[in-house]
């Protein structure tokens, strides 16, 4: 029997500016081998972005070695993942709510069709 897997669903914004819109998709089209492995190394077994505008929509499914913390820990320690993340920050601006030193937001789940009453 396949082992369920936990879902996290997140939020961001680009800046509101089409070409750096479309340099953002580029760099994702073409992920730099050392943050794909970083991400699998932190218990991401699958991870999608979505993009409408200038707002991203991420989901991330893991397995149970993974914690926003422990990823945190991983990120801040890798050289790699640190200066791609400055590099899209250059792309990306932080939604209204989101907590002080944070990027993605975390969403809360309001509606699952497979959840009946």
């Amino acid at each position: 029997m396949a082992k369920l897997l936990k879902k996290f669903c997140l939020a961001l914004d680009l800046k509101d500016d089409p070409q750096k819109i479309d340099t953002y998709i580029k760099y994702h089209q073409k992920v730099w081998p050392e943050i794909n492995e970083s991400i699998k190394d932190s218990g991401v077994q699958n991870a999608e972005i979505f993009q409408t505008g200038n707002r991203l929509f991420m989901i991330l499914e893991v397995d149970d070695s993974f914690s926003f913390e422990r990823k945190a820990a991983l990120d801040n320690s890798n050289q790699k993942v640190q200066e791609w993340e400055a590099l899209m920050w250059e792309f990306q601006q932080a939604l209204p709510n989101t907590p002080p030193d944070s990027k993605w937001v975390l969403m809360d789940k309001i509606y699952d069709l497979n959840i009946l009453e």
